[in-house]
């Protein structure tokens, strides 16, 4: 490691940390938190969230539009559905499935804004 990234004092600064450690959200907020990111991690929910982004989709467009089985797609749509990204109506038979509300679309606009920085 070059010496840049290390910090060579010793001195803890109270003032910073204890206004930090207020404005903190709490152990439970953070995990949540962390589970909404690991549905980013997955290529597969990102196109999902991608399509969905476009069109309301039943799990047989979804799989065919990503060339994977409806068993495989309804389980990333379980995951999805778990965090509060996608939800689902049911017409008859067919389960269409559409993003949960519009902070989805902001953090994939955020993300994809970042990446193209890269």
């Amino acid at each position: 490691m070059n010496g840049i990234d290390i910090c060579e004092c010793a001195i803890i600064h109270e003032e910073v940390v204890t206004e930090v450690r207020k404005q903190m959200p709490d152990e439970e907020t953070m995990l949540d938190l962390a589970d909404l990111f690991k549905m980013f991690s997955d290529s597969t929910r990102v196109k999902i969230i991608c399509a969905l982004l476009l069109k309301e989709m039943c799990v047989c467009d979804i799989s065919a539009l990503l060339g994977m089985t409806k068993s495989s797609i309804s389980h990333q749509l379980r995951l999805l559905r778990q965090t509060k990204l996608v939800k689902n109506r049911r017409e008859g038979k067919i389960v269409y499935y559409t993003l949960d509300d519009e902070h989805i679309q902001n953090i994939l606009d955020q993300g994809l804004a970042h990446v193209g920085e890269l």
